[in-house]
């Protein structure tokens, strides 16, 4: 995976949550960044933005962890070039 696109991640993350961007990183898991369902959608939608994706619910629902949101960026990244 890609840096510039990590970096890109953590930092949408960092500030939505209002964090330091130090302290988020590519294994930080949601918990340990005290980030619930609501700050998720939050974060989804500032991802969405970054990106110009459209993340699908269902998938939205099952990230747990920095670099599962990093991954599915990829992907869905991925699949609109081929598109």
């Amino acid at each position: 995976m890609p840096d510039e696109l990590i970096s890109r991640v953590t930092g949408v993350i960092a500030k939505t949550q209002h964090l330091p961007s130090e302290s988020v990183t590519i294994d930080s898991t949601f918990e340990e960044l005290k980030i619930d369902s609501l700050d998720g959608i939050n974060i989804l939608f500032a991802l969405e933005g970054e990106f110009d994706l459209d993340i699908p619910d269902d998938a939205a629902r099952t990230i747990r962890s920095v670099r599962e949101m990093v991954d599915g960026i990829e992907k869905l990244l991925a699949a609109k070039q081929s598109a």
